[in-house]
């Protein structure tokens, strides 16, 4: 079986009240030097079968109309080893 990662991020234009929310806390907790943080999800999926152009394109339509929100979200699709 092979794993394939769908990671899913607020676009650059939208707001991220969470990220902001953790960039605020981090110099309070003792971690400077941050100056923005964006906060995500990342899916990981095992596939059976081989990982081929049919199935990259399956998982990428997954993306696109259920694990992201295409209006506010980019999503990129990678294979791991």
């Amino acid at each position: 079986m092979a794993r394939v990662v769908v990671d899913v991020m607020l676009k650059p234009e939208i707001l991220d009240p969470q990220g902001q929310a953790v960039q605020r806390a981090l110099p309070r907790l003792g971690f400077d030097g941050i100056s923005d943080v964006r906060q995500g999800k990342r899916f990981e999926l095992e596939v059976e079968g081989p990982v081929d152009d049919a199935a990259l394109a399956r998982i990428r339509e997954m993306a696109e109309t259920f694990l992201a929100n295409t209006v506010i979200e980019d999503f990129a699709v990678k294979v791991e080893s």
